[in-house]
């Protein structure tokens, strides 16, 4: 008798730096998948290489579960891959880079880009870089963004794996015990 396979699917999404590759690598439990290519535009004064296409990896749950991730790359040119990838997904976790000249504009963006796409999927806001004690807090995050719907926002160090699978875990509650208003 065969034991089904059950898989799970999570996209993480940002602007180029928010860390995506790397956090899928933190907690990948096989030699993650990565599209990175040199950068070939603006993007090469923040860094040599940019995700073109997806980072991969993937985390056991269970002996018959496994969480599939996929990063999409940051920028809009690549946009035709984030629905793509988030399609089928269970939900997405936005990372946002707190050093840049306006990381709340940054979420905005890319909640609004990405609504059509995650209809119905849960979502949770990592804010990276926020140890360097610049830029909004938390707080400021919740106020600017004034959704009708809480959004779970946590500031994460993406290269430490247990910040990585935090950010997964309160995904993960937020399809368990969903919003109901009130």
């Amino acid at each position: 008798m065969s034991t089904k396979y059950k898989e799970h699917k999570i996209v993480f999404a940002g602007p180029t730096g928010a860390g995506k590759t790397t956090a899928i690598r933190a907690v990948s439990e096989v030699t993650p998948i990565s599209t990175e290519a040199y950068a070939s535009d603006e993007v090469r004064e923040q860094k040599e290489t940019t995700t073109v296409a997806l980072d991969y990896g993937e985390l056991s749950l269970s002996q018959t579960e496994v969480l599939r991730l996929y990063g999409t790359p940051g920028q809009e040119r690549f946009s035709h891959m984030w629905q793509m990838l988030c399609r089928g997904a269970m939900g997405t976790i936005f990372l946002m880079d707190n050093s840049r000249a306006d990381p709340i504009s940054d979420l905005a963006f890319y909640l609004d880009r990405f609504a059509p796409l995650t209809e119905g999927q849960a979502a949770v806001v990592g804010v990276t870089r926020f140890q360097h004690g610049v830029g909004p807090s938390i707080e400021e995050y919740h106020r600017r963004l004034a959704r009708p719907t809480p959004l779970p926002i946590l500031s994460a160090d993406i290269r430490n794996g247990s910040d990585v699978l935090m950010l997964i875990d309160t995904l993960m509650l937020s399809l368990e015990f969903p919003y109901k208003g009130g």
